[in-house]
């Protein structure tokens, strides 16, 4: 296995922390569109509290209002020649970024996902199926690469529109994997398209399941745990760093690269920190993978708390714990009455009728509607869509 660069304490953890953030605003001043931005500070004080928060947050709509050729030529810094790869940034919405990586950067990154898969439990006796797409956003390849740099075996399934779920379940019939990383949603779909081929995944030998990329909610971690029948770790990373934090056993958050990136937890309305524990909005600035794109400060739009994590006996015990609260997940206004996403999506997985769903609100020029087209268990009575109806009647005053 590739060495994995953690620091043995926690005060060498720091000690690190504190060289490159000086090092990360020293090379992000080089930059043309930090030129105003960090006119008149100096490196020498950069790390005295009030003069790192005067550094000014950075979001992704100030780089989409960018040009192009403006945001290669005044935010990044790479020359063509050092550039090794691109990463797709992984917004839903509005303009697509692609960060040029160096080839430091790329190794950085590729351990950054060794520690996910080590933190995660992945040893190299496993073989992994890999079901993250693969293609120019950087999870799916980078998780493949990092696995073999682990000496783990990997099938390079990638996504659905990569190869289809059908091809995707008869190779765990043929490989028997121990594990499988992919979106939990997939991962869903994979098992309820397992079941109607008459195939128990609980029967296909895999124990442990990574997952990354969508909010994984506790209902939605009980539901693959019973469909595969395997221990489920979350992961989390940003397009804009790298893979930053896996779940250890206690689950109670991600183990955060806080060596790599570091982390400030601020007010959401007045950007003062907040105490240890307290929720509020993930700011993060990017210590390794900046050789390319100086991430000073970045907003990233989560709402965590941070602290000291549970003593797990392993070298990640020095890593603080990043936990989502979950409240960016958004909502929908429907007739009136609000119906948060993650919270809808609780419910039905909570509701044992339900194997899988998709809803819709839709308005007919006079009313909002809410659809919701639903696949029931298999032991699911008759009059399941009734009983659900009234479920969500009853939690979100709405009649689907």
């Amino acid at each position: 296995m590739t060495h994995l660069d953690l620091p043995p304490t926690e005060d060498a953890l720091l000690e690190r922390q504190s060289a490159r953030r000086v090092a990360a605003f020293e090379r992000a001043k080089t930059a043309p569109f930090y030129k105003e931005a960090l006119r008149g500070m100096d490196a020498a004080t950069i790390l005295e509290p009030d003069a790192w928060r005067a550094i000014p947050i950075l979001d992704k709509e100030q780089l989409r209002a960018l040009s192009s050729q403006a945001f290669y030529e005044d935010f990044c810094l790479a020359p063509r020649s050092a550039i090794a790869e691109f990463w797709r940034s992984g917004g839903s919405t509005g303009r697509p970024l692609y960060y040029p990586r160096t080839l430091a950067d790329v190794e950085y990154g590729l351990i950054g996902f060794q520690r996910v898969l080590q933190c995660a439990g992945f040893t190299k006796e496993d073989i992994t199926h890999l079901s993250l797409p693969l293609g120019i956003h950087p999870a799916g390849h980078l998780m493949g690469r990092a696995a073999t740099h682990a000496e783990m075996g990997v099938v390079w399934a990638g996504g659905g529109n990569t190869l289809p779920s059908a091809m995707q379940i008869e190779m765990m019939r043929l490989f028997q994997p121990s594990a499988w990383i992919g979106m939990a949603s997939y991962g869903l779909q994979l098992a309820n398209l397992a079941r109607a081929d008459g195939f128990d995944l609980t029967t296909a030998g895999i124990n442990k399941i990574l997952c990354t990329a969508e909010p994984l909610s506790a209902s939605k971690r009980a539901k693959l745990s019973d469909v595969f029948g395997a221990d489920v770790r979350d992961s989390f990373g940003m397009t804009e760093m790298m893979m930053l934090g896996a779940e250890d056993a206690a689950c109670e958050g991600f183990r955060f690269w806080a060596d790599y990136a570091y982390p400030e937890v601020l007010d959401p309305d007045t950007f003062a920190p907040v105490a240890e524990g307290e929720a509020g909005l993930l700011v993060v600035t990017a210590l390794v993978t900046n050789n390319a794109t100086p991430f000073l400060r970045w907003n990233t739009g989560d709402i965590v708390t941070l602290r000291k994590g549970t003593p797990q006996g392993t070298a990640y015990d020095v890593f603080p714990v990043i936990k989502h609260t979950h409240r960016t997940a958004g909502f929908v206004k429907v007739r009136g009455v609000n119906i948060g996403f993650t919270d809808f999506e609780d419910l039905m997985f909570r509701t044992p009728e339900v194997a899988d769903f998709r809803a819709a609100i839709t308005f007919d020029g006079t009313a909002d509607h809410l659809k919701l087209f639903m696949e029931t268990a298999p032991a699911a009575p008759a009059d399941a869509t009734d009983t659900v109806a009234g479920i969500i009647k009853h939690t979100f005053e709405i009649t689907p």
